[in-house]
């Protein structure tokens, strides 16, 4: 599994960038980075920063910030998990929230949403990640209810 260091994540994330600035030709992987930066225009500044400071910059939610590596990560993480329909049932929890909301990105941020409270609940109960709640937490953002 690949487990990238914090300064890793956002390097391929500032390389995606600065590739498709440089008209080069961009991996599969980086195209779909690309796709979910280009709809955060509120991270450009970030993107277009000195390498050297991006890497040493925290984002302190405290002080009001997102982190933009996080928040794209997530991203990703949800895209490559509706790609290959792991856990089973994202894939069709996903288009039927999509189709609901009318837009990918937004029902992505639903998404998001679900995918911490998992993380978070796993976390606080020491607990196996319940993938099945999971899914049903994204079916009732779309007023589904999921049969068992």
């Amino acid at each position: 599994m690949f487990n990238p260091t914090r300064d890793q994540a956002r390097l391929f994330f500032l390389n995606s960038w600065r590739k498709y600035h440089m008209d080069q030709a961009l991996s599969e992987a980086e195209s779909i980075a690309l796709k979910w930066m280009s709809k955060h225009p509120e991270y450009f500044s970030t993107f277009d920063e000195a390498e050297e400071e991006v890497l040493a910059k925290d984002f302190a939610v405290e002080q009001g910030q997102s982190n933009p590596f996080l928040h794209l990560s997530m991203h990703l993480a949800v895209e490559e998990q509706v790609s290959i329909d792991q856990p089973p049932g994202i894939r069709s929890a996903y288009r039927a929230l999509c189709e609901r909301m009318g837009d990918e990105h937004a029902a992505a941020h639903q998404v998001f949403e679900c995918l911490a409270e998992q993380i978070y609940q796993q976390q606080k109960n020491g607990q196996a990640f319940d993938s099945s709640r999971y899914i049903q937490c994204i079916f009732e953002h779309c007023d589904i209810v999921q049969k068992p």
